[in-house]
């Protein structure tokens, strides 16, 4: 059984109210949702909310919601370990049927689309992966970016062995929070899915946009907008 679980929780101190915002004319969670259903990759998509607005709009879009869930897992400390263990536990106790794989889609990355969800499944299956995890490639050089004191010194923020064109420099990835697709066995142990058996699913920085506060949900309607 494959499922795909988008949790969203409805306390949000930069951006309130965020996953119910209108983004380019629907919810912001409506996007993930519906790029889940269009995919036609799993048996259930579920959305894991402690708020009853968000459980009310994420079913009008089709997903299921199982519960809403419990204060526990709704505070700032409450990780999404926590909350996929959960409604794993609900899942395979309700239906006496073990899941396969696990699909989390962060409702603040809205421009993911079902397209991108097929071929991260299709990469899983063709490597055999335990995990596929998307990425993108770095804004900016990690060679150009470093701590600095408290009296803001530049005094040795770049090593001269650095100072590089940006062309030449190897590219880095970064985690856009887009995909993770999990075999049940990391289900308990979430941080250790950065191992053997996982594998990068690549997306461009454009479908990348992880909406954390206001710029960021400005940045994503502009790229509606060009789409």
């Amino acid at each position: 059984m494959n499922i795909a679980v988008i949790p969203a929780r409805g306390g949000s101190k930069r951006l309130p109210g965020k996953n119910i915002r209108k983004l380019a004319g629907k919810p912001l969670i409506a996007w993930t949702i519906e790029a889940a259903i269009s995919s036609q990759q799993f048996q259930h998509v579920y959305v894991s909310t402690d708020c009853k607005k968000i459980a009310k709009i994420s079913k009008e879009y089709g997903a299921e919601i199982p519960f809403i869930r419990p204060p526990e897992l709704s505070t700032d400390v409450a990780t999404t370990n926590d909350v996929i263990i959960h409604l794993i536990d609900w899942y395979e106790n309700r239906y006496d049927q073990q899941v396969k794989t696990v699909t989390i889609l962060q409702p603040t990355s809205p421009l993911r689309t079902s397209t991108h969800i097929k071929e991260a499944k299709s990469l899983m299956l063709s490597k055999n992966a335990r995990a596929i995890i998307s990425v993108c490639e770095l804004e900016h050089p990690l060679e150009f970016c470093n701590t600095l004191d408290q009296d803001n010194s530049m005094n040795g923020f770049i090593d001269p062995i650095n100072l590089k064109r940006t062309q030449d420099i190897q590219k880095v990835y970064r985690l856009n929070g887009a995909i993770y697709i999990i075999d049940r066995s990391y289900v308990e142990r979430l941080s250790n899915i950065y191992s053997d058996g996982s594998y990068a699913y690549i997306m461009d920085r454009a479908s990348s946009i992880d909406i954390d506060n206001k710029e960021d949900f400005d940045l994503a309607n502009y790229y509606f907008n060009k789409r």
